[in-house]
């Protein structure tokens, strides 16, 4: 062999070596991210994905008006999240709801989830990180189309939040630094943030809104749909460059004690995932009392922690693309 055919070879391996592997195809090579708020930032390769416990799952959702079914399998995306080691502030109560995942696309689409929405204690979304696809009776890796890895959202009416060509998932904190106000009963609570019109709600500002009820745990509670509120009363501040902007967009919740909740707007986005998040003013036909003014209320969660009462914050973000 001649020394520059050595050298080349030797360069194309250490290539491959720092890429993440080498001799076993593009899965090998290719890493996800995933990163932030984690013990243990790992860039995991379809091996160490396939390592996790499989799961195989069928999804429906739209493409614009056309329906698609795909049968997925891949890592569950909770477990491969806490299995690089969650962080959280212990000093807070529930901190893991004032969290979220960013996902990230190559070509830099991203979409939120809040980590409420995926934990089973909670939200219970059985997201999958994909990796092969069921077609025609057997099961393959993920074309270069959606591939090598692409994030699910089941339940979703449009495939918006299923990032193809996945990249990066990136954890971190809401950045919400609204303070409680000392607890008890709030008379009002403020809207701000990524809106068009910051604006203060009181009980008479609430009922003016349209009415909607949800039954959850048993009680009936009424009040304003929470993504018609942000949406159509105050009005989400999108950047009209970004491919389904309020994708990438999240709401947090204060209580009156500081205690924080957080929802992705593709959670509760008509659209996409169609969570029927109430601002409540009442229950059974009687007022909140003791629970304030107004009161988060997130039906079809397991536990009732994302329920934030005595409101005193909504405020909106626009996750920013990862460094």
């Amino acid at each position: 062999m001649s020394t520059f055919l050595a050298r080349t070879c030797l360069l194309a391996f250490t290539i491959a070596a720092l890429l993440g592997g080498c001799g076993g195809g593009s899965g090998d090579i290719l890493r996800l991210r995933i990163d932030g708020a984690v013990d243990r930032p790992t860039a995991a390769s379809l091996g160490d994905l396939q390592a996790q416990p499989s799961v195989t799952q069928t999804v429906t959702f739209n493409s614009g008006t056309t329906p698609q079914t795909h049968t997925y399998t891949g890592a569950n995306l909770w477990a491969l999240l806490n299995s690089v080691g969650l962080q959280t502030d212990a000093s807070r109560k529930n901190d893991l709801l004032n969290r979220y995942v960013l996902a990230t696309g190559a070509d830099g689409y991203r979409s939120v989830f809040s980590l409420g929405e995926l934990n089973p204690e909670f939200g219970n979304k059985p997201s999958l990180v994909a990796y092969a696809e069921t077609l025609n009776g057997g099961s393959s890796n993920l074309t270069d189309v959606d591939g090598p890895f692409r994030v699910t959202a089941p339940g979703d009416v449009k495939g918006g939040r299923y990032v193809s060509n996945l990249q990066r998932l990136e954890v971190r904190p809401s950045g919400s630094a609204v303070a409680g106000t000392g607890g008890g009963v709030s008379p009002s609570f403020a809207v701000s943030g990524a809106v068009n019109t910051p604006m203060i709600f009181d009980l008479a500002a609430l009922q003016k809104l349209p009415v909607v009820s949800q039954t959850v745990g048993g009680s009936v509670y009424t009040g304003a749909n929470l993504w018609a509120l942000l949406n159509t009363t105050t009005g989400i501040k999108t950047d009209a460059a970004v491919k389904n902007a309020t994708l990438g967009m999240y709401a947090v919740a204060t209580g009156s004690d500081g205690y924080k909740a957080l929802v992705a707007l593709g959670e509760i986005d008509p659209g996409f995932g169609n969570r029927q998040v109430l601002v409540a003013y009442s229950v059974n036909g009687a007022a909140l009392g003791g629970t304030g003014v107004a009161r988060m209320v997130v039906p079809g969660d397991n536990k009732a922690s994302r329920s934030v009462s005595n409101l005193v914050s909504l405020e909106v973000f626009t996750a920013l693309p990862a460094p």
